[in-house]
């Protein structure tokens, strides 16, 4: 491991509540940061009725709200706007978001650009610096996955350039997170399985980064072991609520861990694939994590095999080759199970794959990530991982 830095900086929300029924505290916490709130949410999410029990919960404490829920893919730029749009209309000074990383990241947008002005992208690697403070705002996952809750990071597609904007500063920072297991039950399998496999990544690649310090570590070792141990759990079992609370944790922990160590290769290759072919990130990490583990191996073996005792059921004596090829062999029977397929499998023409990986190659490499990955590849083996993954098999 790779190791320069001996001071760190640790960013978080400025306050987390999580465990079941945390929800019920919402309108507790955003009377203490305004009068009137813009709910960012999702038609499924208002179809289940949370956007309603939100409404109800925040006037019960005497806070009104309007809601946008017009967030019915990957954030972009578009949402951000109709959303800001909203919130100066109605002069919301609170905003709360409920749903799916999409939510989040178009929420925590909103937010900044609200009292910073200018458009969202300006703010891609540090072009221009987030100054005031953001209007408050309340992360309420739905789904034990990106993390975002927990991060000051958002990404954000370019409508016009189909490029995923990795976006970060400490003002993308969510002023409260609620973490509630209980919202996550109407997960179903795929979903259940695609945010899952996120939060592994985000944890597997916290800890696997060049940027990883001793806090970051910490909180990585936690979420790898809740996830490994849960995952399947609640794939198969979606009402297990024990499972549904360690997921949430876990991924909660794995999102306060790459916040502050960043992540790395499989997320610059995923964005790129999420933009052009439009595949959600969590499926997108998915169909990447175990190509670019077998590529990351050699230059990290330990790591990788403190990892593989997670997936050590019968605690045998291992050697850290073993191990590590333990935690690889296991993810990708994890990822068999709970059937994610390659990007073929997907539906992604070859053809226009194929003619896109160029593009692809440079987009990962500018958004910074690869550069934090044990092994960090050229561009000629970025483009060739690219090819292994539209036909992988797990």
């Amino acid at each position: 491991m790779i190791q320069t830095k001996t001071i760190f900086t640790v960013h978080s929300p400025g306050t987390i509540v999580y465990g079941r029924d945390s929800f019920e505290e919402v309108g507790e916490y955003a009377k203490k940061l305004g009068s009137k709130a813009l709910i960012v949410s999702d038609p499924i999410m208002d179809s289940l009725g949370f956007v309603n029990q939100c409404r109800t919960l925040l006037k019960t404490q005497g806070v009104e709200a309007v809601s946008y829920i017009g967030v019915v893919t990957e954030p972009n730029d578009t949402y951000v706007a109709e959303g800001l749009q909203l919130l100066q209309n109605e002069n919301c000074d609170v905003i709360l978001s409920v749903g799916g990383g999409s939510c989040i990241d178009t929420a925590k947008a909103i937010a900044v650009v609200a009292t910073n002005g200018g458009y969202i992208g300006d703010y891609m690697k540090m072009a221009k610096v987030a100054e005031q403070a953001p209007i408050p705002h309340i992360a309420i996952p739905t789904t034990a996955g990106t993390g975002s809750e927990a991060t000051d990071a958002t990404v954000i597609t370019n409508t016009k350039s189909d490029v995923k904007m990795m976006i970060k500063q400490p003002a993308f920072m969510p002023t409260v997170a609620i973490v509630d297991p209980i919202l996550t039950l109407t997960s179903p399998p795929a979903i259940t399985a695609a945010t899952g496999i996120d939060a592994l990544s985000h944890a597997i690649e916290s800890y696997l980064s060049r940027l990883a310090h001793p806090y970051s570590n910490v909180l990585a070792l936690s979420a790898m072991e809740l996830i490994v141990n849960n995952l399947v759990k609640v794939y198969e079992h979606g009402d297990d609520v024990d499972a549904r609370e360690a997921m949430s944790l876990g991924s909660m922990q794995a999102g306060l861990s790459f916040s502050n160590a960043s992540v790395a290769l499989v997320h610059g290759m995923s964005r790129p694939i999420g933009a052009l072919f439009h595949v959600p990130h969590g499926i997108s990490n998915a169909m990447l994590l175990p190509a670019v583990l077998d590529f990351s191996k050699e230059s990290c073996i330990d790591r990788l095999a403190d990892l593989g005792q997670f997936f050590n059921e019968t605690k045998e004596p291992l050697s850290q080759e073993e191990l590590a090829q333990l935690a690889i062999t296991s993810i990708k029977e994890m990822c068999k199970h709970m059937k994610i397929g390659n990007l073929k499998q997907w539906g992604i023409e070859e053809q226009a794959y194929y003619d896109a990986i160029p593009k692809m190659a440079e987009d990962a490499i500018a958004s910074g990530s690869p550069s934090n990955n044990p092994k960090v590849p050229t561009k000629e083996e970025l483009m060739e991982l690219y090819k292994i993954a539209y036909t992988y098999e797990f």
